[in-house]
């Protein structure tokens, strides 16, 4: 089976591709050079990951109900609740 381009995976494969980077990288005993090898790639899934969240963002829209009966888009936001102590 070929390997997937990275750009070619889904967010979701994407996750999963760095979360076993992340086990390899805590649990094996890697050499020096495999251990940057492996952050390397995880730094570039990672890079992927937030490209396709900032595509995600930019295309989350919430179409509403005009006061004429139109549709009117409006960017979509998120409310972050914080723990103040």
């Amino acid at each position: 089976m070929a390997r997937m381009k990275k750009n070619d995976l889904t967010f979701e494969e994407a996750i999963k591709r760095l979360e076993e980077i992340v086990y390899e990288i805590e649990d094996k005993n890697l050499s020096l050079e495999e251990t940057i090898s492996k952050f390397k790639e995880g730094m570039e899934l990672a890079n992927l990951c937030n490209k396709k969240l900032d595509e995600a963002e930019r295309r989350i829209n919430v179409l509403l109900n005009g006061d004429n009966g139109e549709l009117i888009e409006e960017k979509f936001t998120v409310e972050v609740e914080t723990d103040e102590f």
